[in-house]
């Protein structure tokens, strides 16, 4: 499972469909709408498609065709992703949080940080444009740039890192034990092999999750002034944006563990018992 899939924080591209919130909208439903829930999910179903072919490629070639192309679709399914997360998020967000999270960021820094963090999104989505900004990153650390040390406070605040990598192997173990139950391979798996296996996979995970992440951060916040940044870092270490925080990773984390899984049983289809 992509790693990629799971950076819950870095926002994404501007809706092309419109996900519909209950008839009835609640303050935590005002809070998404704040945080432009509907561009995140529509970028994480954009790499997910890209990501499926990928897979496609990689462990069936030309075999899934249009009955894999079906299954991704159900599963990246914009309404069940908003539902998804929508019962996560409010299950996990304190209701006395939502107030001062929601005054955040319907506030002009607020909707301008969203917005950098958007277009840096877009941006990424090219790879020549991530490969510069990773480029840049390089060139920031060499030389010691003391914007670094805002980001990575910022990073710290949010636990952007450890968060990340966690969700990643989450996701990719509901991966592979979709794969196994959907009986991808001739031979039996243990729970222990699974995990093993996974876990093989953490400081790869954990090394290309702080490279693109700290690329991206430095590429979005770059239009802010330190003091800015520093406004930011504050609201995300008060109980509100700590709250929120959790709330999002537990949001993402629970779609995509679902969203994995039957990736997996769904590979497992045209794999049919690969001794691999």
């Amino acid at each position: 499972m992509s790693r990629r899939l799971s950076v819950a924080l870095a926002l994404g591209l501007s809706a092309t469909a419109a996900l519909a919130f209950p008839a009835t909208a609640e303050p935590v439903d005002d809070l998404l709408e704040a945080l432009r829930l509907e561009s995140v999910l529509e970028i994480m179903r954009e790499e997910g498609l890209v990501y499926a072919d990928e897979l496609e490629a990689e462990l069936f070639p030309a075999a899934g065709g249009e009955n894999w192309r079906d299954s991704v679709e159900r599963l990246y399914a914009l309404p069940a992703m908003m539902e998804s997360f929508r019962a996560s998020f409010a299950a996990e967000m304190p209701e006395s949080s939502i107030a001062p999270a929601l005054a955040y960021f319907e506030s002009e820094e607020g909707q301008r940080i969203i917005g950098l963090e958007i277009s840096a999104r877009i941006a990424q989505m090219d790879e020549s444009i991530e490969a510069a900004s990773r480029e840049t990153l390089e060139t920031m650390q060499e030389q010691g740039d003391p914007r670094l040390d805002l980001l990575e406070a910022f990073s710290e605040a949010n636990d952007l890192v450890e968060a990340n990598v966690v969700g990643s192997l989450n996701a990719n173990y509901a991966f592979y034990t979709g794969l196994v139950d959907g009986g991808a391979f001739a031979f039996d798996l243990t729970e222990d092999q699974i995990l093993a296996d996974v876990w093989q996979q953490e400081p790869e995970i954990r090394s290309d999750t702080r490279d693109w992440l700290f690329s991206y951060l430095a590429l979005a916040y770059q239009p802010l002034s330190d003091e800015e940044v520093q406004s930011y870092i504050d609201f995300s270490e008060t109980e509100a944006g700590q709250d929120l925080n959790r709330a999002l990773f537990a949001g993402f984390d629970t779609m995509l563990v679902g969203i994995s899984r039957g990736l997996g049983l769904a590979a497992a289809r045209f794999m049919g018992g690969q001794d691999i």
